[in-house]
């Protein structure tokens, strides 16, 4: 089960560190991904992107964009932090 903590916008790496346990790990994580410039502190474009989603947005924005569908086709769990397609759709 996920953090259920930081569910809300503009926080990406304290939802994140809650759920690897480690701010720093976290921040590594970010910078891999190019969310996060090299200070740590600083955003870049895709990272302001993804501060500014909630939890919800950034999974339904997952899941939309692995199967190639609508967002809008999408419910978020958040017992589980992900998203699932709308049955008859």
């Amino acid at each position: 089960m996920t953090s259920q903590k930081f569910l809300g916008k503009n926080q990406l790496i304290n939802r994140l560190s809650s759920q690897v346990g480690d701010r720093k790990k976290a921040i590594s994580i970010l910078q891999k991904r190019n969310h996060l410039e090299i200070d740590g502190k600083t955003f870049t474009e895709e990272g302001m992107k993804r501060n500014n989603m909630s939890a919800a947005e950034r999974a339904i924005d997952r899941a939309s964009k692995k199967l190639g569908e609508d967002p809008s086709l999408f419910i978020y769990s958040q017992l589980n932090n992900t998203a699932n397609k709308i049955k008859n759709f």
